[in-house]
């Protein structure tokens, strides 16, 4: 577990007059976003809120950025069959992170980086990313042409890829992965007792909505052995993903 104090560059530790002093160097700021849903038998429910975050915090330290308080409630409708997920209809998520993000713009930031943690937030939250745009330039901003929004994936980095498939291969599956697990074990050590070997889980498929989703994975997992989950897997791949996207984000912050 990473003992690195991110008190530095958690926005809900400033003073409004700090963020004002941070805004006169810099216009970036991060937001992570994960999703509250069942991550299998032995995944924690927060899985994809957790990953997200500790990888938002590691780029923000990295690059002296700014990183909000984390979006935990993502859209996972088709996971509504398992209890404990609580989810956002798709055109909730849209007015969250539009009204998120323009609360930030509205005060000066133009760069807004959202580190994700769950697949089921991609389109949703790039349909929000038009509605800001609209929005900032409806509100005549004078900056309004320079806001630009990018979502990141902290799982579709070539580089996590790569490392999952050689720690996991065809074991990695699409849900309730044993990479995502990895992180969690290795930021939360009480989840370790949970993990426990399990039947093979049903093959990685397309997802529709809860029931159907229940009926084809009935344990909550796609395709994936969480049992080879290791908190130093965890380490690493927390490492491999920061560094992938702390590239991502200088590119970002210094693109036209």
């Amino acid at each position: 577990m990473s003992t690195v104090n991110y008190n530095s560059i958690l926005l809900e530790l400033f003073t409004w007059t700090e963020v004002s002093e941070y805004l006169k160097t810099s216009k970036g700021i991060i937001i992570p976003i994960g999703s509250i849903e069942q991550h299998g038998p032995t995944g924690a429910i927060g899985t994809d809120a957790f990953t997200a975050e500790a990888i938002a915090r590691e780029v923000g330290i990295r690059t002296n950025t700014l990183v909000t308080p984390t979006q935990s409630f993502g859209m996972a409708e088709h996971h509504l069959g398992f209890p404990g997920t609580m989810s956002l209809q798709p055109r909730t998520l849209i007015l969250v992170i539009h009204d998120l993000i323009i609360s930030l713009v509205a005060n000066g930031f133009e760069r807004i980086y959202l580190v994700n943690g769950h697949g089921g937030n991609i389109a949703t939250t790039k349909a929000a990313f038009m509605e800001v745009y609209k929005t900032a330039s409806l509100r005549k901003f004078s900056w309004a042409s320079k806001v630009r929004c990018r979502v990141f994936s902290w799982f579709n980095s070539p580089e996590v890829f790569m490392e999952t498939k050689r720690l996991y291969g065809e074991k990695e599956g699409q849900h309730a992965t044993p990479s995502e697990i990895s992180i969690t074990l290795n930021l939360h050590p009480l989840l370790i007792k949970k993990q426990r070997k399990l039947s093979e889980a049903s093959p990685s498929g397309p997802i529709f909505g809860p029931e159907d989703f229940k009926d084809r994975y009935p344990d909550g997992r796609m395709g994936s052995d969480p049992y080879l989950a290791d908190p130093e897997h965890g380490q690493l791949l927390v490492e491999k993903a920061a560094t992938a996207l702390t590239k991502d984000f200088l590119g970002f912050i210094e693109s036209p």
